[in-house]
């Protein structure tokens, strides 16, 4: 019988102060210089406690765990910015004339989520193995109503190699089948106080004197308050039901090992954003559980001791893994548009709703340049003659058809060498940093891929010519698939009488290199960029992302 506590304590308190001086910066001339000043403090608690029984008896064994979770955020933050400085010489706010009244404020948020969760584990004789997992939920962000989610699990395995039948295939060391059904909840994605009705307040300038003809008080004036959004009465967990079925195989003493895995999760009631038709409301937004979608997929990982020498020793470890997304339905709004790129265009380059996966491009197709005016020429889809809104369709898709792995392990007497090299198929790019590389609108520096644009009428071009129609189509969408050699890594372990003698237990001087080459067909800096970072309905575009950097690591890890 074990029982374990942990307190937690995560602590941050920031300070960031800014100065654009009058003289030497563009922006600081035009503002007579400009400062500002941003604080934040946020912390966040957590008290976990955790009661295990552990109890092995001939062939049973069991397993019983009950535990708690607390988690408690505090968050603040202020800000303020002056400008108007009679010099550079004061770097202080006190030394602005002028402070900013409409970007100037205090903020403040709090959450909770406080959880109960069991887990029952039974074996017998190693061969049948089940396990039943409960846990409750109760987040801050949902609604009092609706704030605690049950969310239940069971998995069962059976070790076929266990029994008496297999006993004369010796060349299978472990065989293993296994399945599982469970759900899990999700709270994450939305505001603090997301059920709660909210209000926008702006700031009048009651030191601003009224002119001839305006009856506006001034003097007497107050913040005004607006709706920010609808309250949500029913807002409620996330959930996710995963099913799985999977199968282990280790043969040959050892020597080669797969596993492979079945998944099929549904997640209903997602937590999102949702924005309401114009004149609905005074509110512009409500957050409330709108839709379902399915992941389905197949993952396979292969381990295999390649060489067993006395001296020399070779391991390779593969994995590939198959994923399928797909919207299925969404309630109150039916399609989703997201990720504005360059202001030139104006216009979203991702569109969500059913039927699809998400993340898809969506925008024109285009047909090359024409040799006449030196347009790009984009497709009618609708065949009325012109070009419109209305012949948008969608135009790629950042999701691949499969990811893999594979490290290679190598050791030499004291040597160690690692290999490990990663990659994406099928995925396809957005690459929005062409729009203003190449896109000849305004006196950005361009790429050199513009000295080829189109120039006089009849010219056969790939490149349109300067300040061209610019929208979002397939030009600027590229083959995301690449390959990557991710990391190696090279380490010696010295061995002696006099390291014994000094009481070193391990001495291993190592040096690792990481995204040391890419192979891969697309034109940007970096084929594993997303200017939205990880989100999930926007994926795999590059607007000016800064790429994955190279980077050489020397060191030495010494124990005593």
């Amino acid at each position: 019988l074990k029982f374990k506590s942990t307190l937690t304590l995560d602590r941050r308190n920031a300070v960031n102060t800014t100065f654009l001086d009058p003289i030497s910066t563009a922006w600081g001339r035009n503002q007579y210089g400009e400062a500002s000043d941003n604080r934040n403090m946020n912390t966040v608690l957590t008290f976990d406690n955790v009661l295990t029984y552990n109890k092995n008896f001939k062939k049973h064994g069991l397993e019983v765990m009950a535990g708690s979770s607390w988690t408690d955020s505090d968050y603040s933050n202020s800000w303020i910015n002056g400008s108007h400085y009679r010099s550079d010489l004061i770097q202080t706010l006190n030394a602005a004339n002028k402070i900013s009244w409409d970007n100037t404020g205090t903020g403040a948020s709090q959450w909770g989520i406080m959880s109960f969760f069991g887990r029952v584990a039974y074996n017998f004789d190693s061969k049948y193995l089940v396990t039943a997992n409960l846990r409750a939920d109760g987040s801050s962000k949902l609604h009092p109503d609706h704030r605690w989610g049950i969310f239940p699990s069971f998995s069962a395995a059976w070790r076929i190699s266990s029994e008496k039948f297999m006993e004369n295939l010796t060349w299978i060391d472990d065989l293993k089948l296994r399945g599982g059904w469970g759900q899990t909840g999700n709270q994450s994605g939305i505001g603090d106080y997301a059920y709660l009705q909210r209000y926008n307040i702006g700031r009048i300038e009651w030191f601003k004197k009224g002119g001839e003809g305006d009856s506006t008080d001034y003097a007497n004036a107050v913040p005004t308050i607006s709706q920010a959004n609808l309250r949500t009465s029913d807002l409620t967990w996330e959930t996710t039901t995963q099913t799985n079925i999977g199968l282990d195989l280790t043969i040959l003493n050892g020597r080669l090992t797969f596993n492979a895995d079945y998944y099929y999760k549904k997640t209903k009631n997602m937590l999102m954003n949702v924005s309401l038709p114009a004149g609905a409301a005074a509110a512009t937004s409500i957050a409330r559980n709108e839709g379902e979608m399915v992941n389905k997929g197949f993952e396979l990982s292969i381990s295999s001791k390649n060489l067993r020498g006395e001296a020399f020793t070779w391991d390779t470890d593969f994995n590939i893994s198959f994923n399928r997304n797909k919207l299925t339905k969404l309630e109150l709004q039916k399609v989703y548009y997201d990720a504005k790129t360059a202001d030139v265009v104006n216009d979203y380059v991702v569109r969500n709703e059913p039927g699809r996966a998400l993340g898809g491009f969506y925008g024109y197709i285009s047909d090359g340049v024409d040799p006449e005016t030196g347009e790009l020429m984009y497709r009618d889809l609708n065949n009325d003659g012109k070009i419109s809104s209305s012949d948008r369709t969608y135009i790629g898709d950042p999701n691949p058809d499969f990811t893999y792995g594979m490290t290679n392990t190598f050791s030499w007497k004291g040597f160690n060498l690692s290999i490990f090299i990663q990659g994406s198929y099928g995925n396809d790019i957005y690459n929005a940093s062409r729009i203003e590389t190449e896109g000849m609108y305004d006196g950005k520096n361009q790429s050199d891929r513009v000295l080829n644009r189109w120039k006089i009428p009849g010219q056969i071009t790939d490149v349109p010519k300067a300040n061209f129609k610019l929208l979002n189509s397939t030009y600027f969408v590229e083959d995301g698939s690449y390959l990557r050699l991710k990391d190696v890594s090279l380490s010696y372990n010295f061995k002696g009488k006099l390291l014994k003698k000094w009481g070193i237990t391990r001495l291993q001087p190592y040096f690792t290199a990481t995204n040391l080459l890419t192979w891969t067909s697309y034109s940007g800096m970096d084929p594993e960029v997303n200017q939205w970072g990880n989100s999930g309905t926007v994926q795999g575009i590059d607007w000016g992302t800064y790429p994955h950097c190279r980077s050489y690591v020397f060191g030495i890890n010494v124990e005593f």
